[in-house]
């Protein structure tokens, strides 16, 4: 009989969390759905700019020098981790370009999406949080102001339209980091460099990575906002929203990554059939 009890317990347990998951993950979407309800009135509208623009300049302006540095790295680590295998085959005038092909279409979009997730994802848990949690959001409600519509859906367009803007940076500083190590420390020549980049890196590359990194915004945007708005009371509640925020927004890039990659691979052969990088 305690043997049953234990199991009984233990299966209650693991069916109660299932049930607490999925109610979360439909509270998401109903809590995603009506922030976007409100995007019509925010663009349209002189007081949803007002409340627009300052989010811009966080989200946004504040990104940009660490993911510039960033994917300026990225572009370095590529090219010091390739160049001794293209150089033995004598196709070391191709990889500058092919390193930016991947910069392009897969690593700035993914590397942008991460630097959001941790920092503008864990800034925007933390001051709703905090809101939530010293009941300003009750205040506001309590005098008639919708809490998602002044301060979600904001947040939330500012991350969808900043991220593509933001991986573009990181694309250009990750082209420039790997011309530098390539011209500065093997000593290629610039002119291969920058032709075979031109070459083959297409605006099909470019065009599917800002497609990417709106997704990955939007993303960022809808749960770091979810999670600050339910997070758990006091400090601690605060900090596990925050990490609960990111670990989230980083799976659901990698997981959006995979099914977009597949789509999109999809829709290239169909237009374009089989492309070869060199």
């Amino acid at each position: 009989m305690a043997r049953t009890n234990v199991i009984a317990s233990i299966v209650g347990g693991v069916g109660a969390r299932a049930v607490e998951r999925l109610l979360n993950f439909g509270r998401f979407w109903v809590f995603s759905v009506y922030a976007l309800s409100f995007i019509p009135g925010t663009l349209l509208s002189r007081g949803g700019w007002s409340r627009l623009l300052p989010q811009c300049f966080v989200i946004g302006t504040l990104s940009v020098p660490v993911l510039m540095l960033t994917g300026a790295f990225v572009g370095m680590v590529l090219i010091v981790q390739g160049w001794e295998q293209f150089d033995e085959a004598g196709l070391s005038d191709y990889l500058g370009a092919i390193v930016n092909v991947g910069v392009v279409s897969e690593l700035g979009p993914v590397l942008a999406g991460i630097m959001l997730a941790g920092r503008v994802g864990g800034a925007l848990t933390a001051e709703l949080g905090t809101m939530n949690v010293t009941e300003q959001l009750l205040a506001l409600r309590s005098m008639g102001a919708d809490p998602v519509r002044f301060l979600v859906t904001p947040r939330f367009l500012a991350c969808l339209l900043l991220a593509p803007l933001l991986t573009c940076y990181a694309d250009l500083m990750g082209a420039f980091g790997s011309w530098l190590v390539y011209v500065v420390v093997y000593e290629g020549e610039s002119a291969p460099y920058w032709r075979f980049t031109r070459e083959t890196v297409q605006m099909w590359d470019l065009g599917t990575g800002l497609v990417k990194a709106l997704f990955f915004g939007g993303a960022i945007g809808l749960i770091s906002c979810y999670r600050g708005f339910n997070c758990k009371p006091g400090a601690e509640g605060v900090g596990q929203a925050c990490t609960q925020a990111f670990v989230i927004s980083f799976i659901t890039i990698l997981v959006l990554d995979f099914f977009l990659n597949l789509v999109i691979n999809g829709l290239y052969r169909v237009w374009f059939g089989f492309r070869s990088l060199i």
